[in-house]
């Protein structure tokens, strides 16, 4: 069966590659429309595997980062491609900026009206690698649509299990900007999601250009090593990344000692690791305190805590006068947040690995979630080095304020923690205004292919136009967070990360202190008490986008 899978998957992309551009944009709206009808039936789904009560808040999630997500990724797809069919670069009439390092930015957040109304306050931009010059960036952009008689072949995509829009997303970039048919495979835990993927994906499966399957560690394996597979791709552990490259046991080991992988063709993947939170210390409000504990536990509680992108360590000043107080709303706030059962295989192991090695680590929400505050002077290097991919969440502490404290954070996650997926700052306003471009130097310092400043990096994820993937430079001997990039719908070329920024404060108080940003609680807090009803109005509104649409987000995302 999967002999014949990978048979017609050849045929699939050898017409793929006789297709005109035209043809191509138009395939991906057809795909764009099956989407749009699945979209209930894609979340409910989600909420019912991952053992969601249907009337949770939490539904919300599966909402914006399952439908919404993928949506947002076909959609833009498909005007990109539209506009090269018509000789339109995706970056065309863009006015690029500038970064440290001899680097240039190209603005990606807000791209449409839309979204400089729906996300007001939120902007992102994707950093060139050193040297790449805004012109060549345009030339460039377009990837594989450049060159769309060159076909890609085939590609295997090994789809994650934990978030619902990652293996769609990952398909539509390797057909789109590698010019791939694609054979899916589901990660286990993704089994029931199966019907909803073909229904969503149908043009495409109807194309020859994606068949799904699903199976264990053995089918994988045998689709990674089979001679018809071109390319492999993969979100999830490195465990698994270094089985299908170097085998496993003893022979594993000296295969990698001697440089000779057993999988002979290239891999790209997305892989986790240990996600920063650093917060900038300054003199905040309560509110401000509340606020970013709850944002804080967010970016650990999203989807459980099963996210490659979880922030996973705060790091603190010790000499911030506000420490303890920031400390007991960080642990008010993951008392309150919504309860929800560890659906994730291995959860409860993990967060027990992580008590066994911090006995003093307090127990929250039940003993369902573990807080690890580790004192200045006491032992990091677990947590620094251990993806828990569970409700842990640790507590270091560096010396200093203001310039000298941001640039001991910065250095200190590059050196000790694991992964280079994602790190988070938070800081007021008045503070990087003050530290100036040594703010902008200290971004730069950081080896993250996402960093995201007063938002999480999720956001990152959901934003279509955005890159995803770990800091380039990574190897298969020494694979971190991964290799390549994916989402790119601009389909950008030579990119070294993307910075995203918020708003600290929500509206009406960022009006009050000056920030001029219209944003609510964001709907992906574990707190929002609306984000059912907004997620679902979100992705009824990027399925068929109208400004009549908005005022009813807007209501609802209020009621956060």
């Amino acid at each position: 069966m999967l002999d014949a899978t990978i048979s017609d998957l050849s045929e699939g992309s050898a017409q793929w590659a006789s297709m005109p551009l035209a043809g191509r944009a138009g395939l991906l709206a057809a795909t764009h429309a099956a989407m749009a009808a699945q979209a209930q039936r894609w979340a409910l789904r989600a909420r019912d595997i991952k053992g969601l009560d249907a009337t949770s808040q939490l539904v919300g999630e599966e909402w914006i980062s399952g439908p919404y997500a993928a949506l947002a990724g076909v959609g833009t797809l498909s005007h990109t491609v539209a506009g090269l069919a018509a000789g339109k670069s995706p970056l065309s009439g863009i006015k690029m900026g500038t970064a440290p390092g001899n680097r240039v930015t190209v603005p990606v957040l807000p791209h449409t009206a839309y979204e400089a109304l729906l996300l007001n306050g939120f902007s992102a931009e994707v950093w060139l690698k050193p040297g790449v010059t805004a012109a060549k960036a345009v030339a460039a952009a377009g990837l594989g649509e450049l060159a769309p008689t060159v076909s890609g072949g085939v590609g295997l995509v090994l789809g994650a299990g934990n978030i619902t829009s990652i293996p769609p997303l990952d398909v539509l970039y390797e057909i789109v900007a590698n010019n791939r048919a694609v054979v899916l495979k589901l990660n286990p835990t993704m089994a029931g999601m199966m019907s909803v993927y073909l229904a969503a994906l149908q043009p495409l499966v109807t194309a020859k250009l994606v068949r799904i399957v699903q199976g264990g560690a053995a089918e994988g394996t045998y689709l990674a090593h089979h001679p018809g597979i071109d390319h492999v791709h993969m979100t999830g552990s490195t465990a698994t990344h270094d089985a299908i490259v170097w085998g496993t046991g003893a022979e594993a080991v000296k295969r990698r000692a001697a440089g000779t992988p057993v999988l002979a063709k290239p891999m790209t993947s997305e892989l986790g690791g240990v996600s920063p939170i650093i917060l900038v210390p300054s003199k905040w409000t309560q509110r401000d305190l509340r606020y970013q504990a709850e944002h804080v536990a967010t970016q650990r509680l999203h989807n459980g805590g099963y996210n490659c992108i979880a922030g996973q360590i705060v790091v603190l000043s010790k000499d911030w006068p506000q420490k303890e107080a920031f400390l007991s709303e960080l642990r008010a706030a993951l008392e309150r947040a919504p309860q929800r059962r560890a659906w994730y295989p291995g959860s409860d192991s993990r967060l027990q690995d992580a008590q066994a090695c911090y006995p003093k680590a307090q127990r929250l929400a039940n003993g369902t979630r573990l807080l690890v505050d580790i004192k200045a002077g006491e032992d990091t290097s677990v947590i620094e080095s251990t993806e828990y991919f569970s409700p842990v969440l640790g507590v270091i502490e560096l010396p200093g304020t203001g310039q000298a404290y941001l640039d001991t954070a910065v250095a200190t996650v590059n050196r000790d923690f694991l992964g280079t997926l994602g790190a988070n700052i938070i800081a007021d306003p008045a503070v990087i205004k003050k530290l100036g471009i040594g703010f902008r130097n200290a971004v730069a310092a950081l080896r993250y292919g996402t960093v995201a400043i007063n938002a999480w990096t999720g956001v990152g994820f959901l934003t279509a136009t955005a890159t995803w993937g770990a800091f380039p430079g990574h190897t298969i001997d020494d694979v971190q967070s991964g290799v390549g990039v994916v989402h790119n719908a601009l389909l950008i070329d030579d990119v070294e990360r993307t910075v995203v920024t918020g708003p600290f404060r929500p509206f009406p108080r960022s009006f009050a202190h000056g920030e001029f940003a219209l944003f609510p609680k964001p709907p992906w807090f574990v707190t929002a008490r609306s984000a059912r009803t907004t997620g679902r109005l979100l992705t009824g509104f990027v399925a068929k986008p109208s400004w009549a649409k908005m005022p009813a987000i807007f209501l609802s995302a209020f009621k956060a």
